[in-house]
């Protein structure tokens, strides 16, 4: 039922996991289909915009998953950076 009122309300995407469910939008429908399946009764754990990539990324050499580690690393403790994705 959730599933069927979430695409009719606009949601590009609906993922159901063992405890809970994940509603997929455009980001000029997410407040839209937010309010309209809360205007329905739903309640949120939560709901943000986050961005997913277009494209993945392998890293083969442990050189290069080091790098990464040692530049994730180095986002997370600056504070100016409030979230970090990764694929």
């Amino acid at each position: 039922e959730l599933m069927m009122e979430a695409l009719d309300a606009g949601a590009e995407d609906f993922v159901a996991e063992e405890d809970h469910f994940e509603i997929y939008t455009s980001v000029a429908d997410f407040g839209r289909v937010r309010d309209e399946l809360k205007g329905l009764g739903y309640e949120f754990t939560m709901a943000e915009l986050r961005y997913l990539p277009q494209t993945t990324a392998s890293l083969s050499s442990d050189e290069e998953i080091k790098a990464m580690e040692k530049l994730l690393d180095l986002l997370e403790d600056n504070d100016d950076v409030q979230n970090v994705f990764t694929n």
